[in-house]
């Protein structure tokens, strides 16, 4: 059997021809090198480690492989301008954090962790486990829920319940009132941030497609 090491550099290789010119960028611009890896290689380069999180965590294993699809390209080397890590994109001082407080941990992840393929997406997966659970909580539709949890990793929860109403319990009530339709389309027209309605439609994209 080959060991989890040996794994994750055969993942690496994988794709790492398709990004040879990119990694040049990695350290000075925001890049997502892989971005024109199709989305179910990068889901089936790194599908030992998102089955086993999203098993641990009980989070759609595709959504994982479509977030890591879009955040970067499945290269696990990716750091961003704003100094988001690895395949998940995460930055330590935000959901780096906040999986630690909830999993009763001190501190934050350091960068050499968020650059462990393994930690990142264990991080990144219970990151989602968290927005679910708690500001997320209570939607109903499994669809709903899915678009919610992706604009949320991106821009926050409170920043798409906001869109609704200042007060959590109604505007869940206001998500459940929604087809899944008609909050995808909610996002498209109403959220704040220009990023959120493209974030969701990538990731959805990338999703319907592994």
């Amino acid at each position: 059997m080959r060991s989890v090491k040996t794994v994750a550099i055969l993942s690496v290789l994988l794709l790492a021809g398709c990004a040879s010119q990119s990694h040049k960028q990695a350290n000075n611009q925001q890049q997502t090198p892989l971005t024109k890896a199709p989305p179910h290689k990068v889901a089936q380069a790194w599908s030992l480690f998102t089955e086993d999180a999203a098993h641990n965590y009980g989070i759609d294993q595709k959504l994982v492989d479509a977030i890591i699809s879009v955040e970067s390209g499945g290269n696990p080397t990716v750091v961003s301008k704003s100094n988001a890590i690895g395949l998940m994109q995460i930055k330590a001082s935000t959901a780096g954090r906040e999986v630690y407080r909830v999993q009763g941990r001190h501190g934050q992840p350091t960068n050499s962790e968020l650059r462990d393929p393994v930690k990142n997406i264990n991080i990144g997966t219970a990151y989602l486990k968290i927005l679910q659970e708690q500001p997320l909580a209570g939607i109903r539709n499994p669809e709903t829920l899915r678009y919610a949890t992706i604009v949320s990793y991106a821009n926050g929860a409170g920043a798409l319940l906001r869109t609704f109403s200042r007060d959590r319990d109604r505007a869940i009530a206001m998500i459940n009132a929604m087809t899944p339709e008609e909050f995808y389309q909610h996002v498209q027209n109403k959220h704040p941030a220009a990023q959120a309605p493209r974030y969701l439609w990538k990731v959805t994209t990338a999703y319907r497609t592994i």
